[in-house]
């Protein structure tokens, strides 16, 4: 059975190549791009790579359209910074995808986090959908954290991609930023209110789940900045649903 290898991309020239160069054995790849100015374009070309433009909306939406544009139903949807693991690239191409009665498959997906895999801190071989037939689901339609949505069963592939999304803390706070942004827009468009206490309470709550229940603590210093950075996340996406209700 034939698979599509399916990525959006802006401005991905730092990670792309390597994302490519786990594909290789794929059966076409498809790239949907919202106008990269830097080399984004090139490195598709050098992998003879589908491209595709769409002006971004918002994340479900150009993982969606991405989707369509594949020529096959199976779809390996990628982020422009997962890197499959040598072991996972076997694993996938030995799937019996035709005679199959998966119609997806969950990926365990580990995080690096300022150099370092993160082999705790809820963060190493955490299961994403990524391996779906594509008449069977697709993505939804959420600003941020989005996830396909399959009707039928899905199994669960043993090796893992690598997470390599912050090329340090200046990129991780860029997209801290634009992230919450989204997550406070979601929020608000399902109704929710952000309270004082909410807010408050969400960094010492979340700090101390990750540091000590999920043991990012024995990440060492890079699993304490998760744990860190992590829990600002929440309390500032509220305190920009807060912001956004006094407007």
């Amino acid at each position: 059975m034939k698979i599509s290898v399916v990525l959006i991309t802006f401005n991905s020239e730092k990670t792309l190549t390597k994302v490519l160069e786990a594909v290789t054995w794929a059966d076409e790849i498809v790239l949907v791009d919202s106008g990269s100015s830097d080399k984004t374009l090139k490195i598709a070309e050098a992998f003879k790579a589908k491209v595709v433009y769409r002006k971004f909306d918002n994340y479900g939406m150009q993982k969606n359209f991405a989707t369509l544009q594949a020529s096959n139903d199976w779809i390996l949807s990628l982020d422009d910074d997962e890197i499959l693991s040598d072991e996972l690239q076997l694993e996938i191409q030995n799937l019996s995808l035709e005679n199959d009665e998966l119609q997806a498959y969950k990926i365990p997906r580990s995080l690096i986090f300022l150099g370092k895999l993160l082999r705790f801190s809820g963060e190493y071989k955490r299961l994403t959908l990524r391996l779906f037939n594509r008449n069977f689901g697709n993505w939804n339609t959420e600003h941020v954290h989005e996830s396909v949505a399959i009707q039928g069963k899905i199994g669960v592939l043993a090796n893992h991609i690598l997470h390599d999304s912050y090329r340090d803390l200046t990129d991780y706070f860029n997209k801290f930023n634009k992230y919450t942004s989204l997550g406070a827009k979601t929020l608000a468009e399902r109704g929710k209110k952000a309270s004082v206490s909410t807010i408050v309470l969400r960094f010492p709550i979340t700090f101390l789940k990750i540091y000590l229940l999920k043991a990012s603590c024995l990440d060492g210093y890079a699993g304490f900045m998760w744990a860190l950075l992590s829990a600002m996340n929440p309390v500032i996406k509220y305190a920009k649903l807060k912001e956004s209700e006094n407007l």
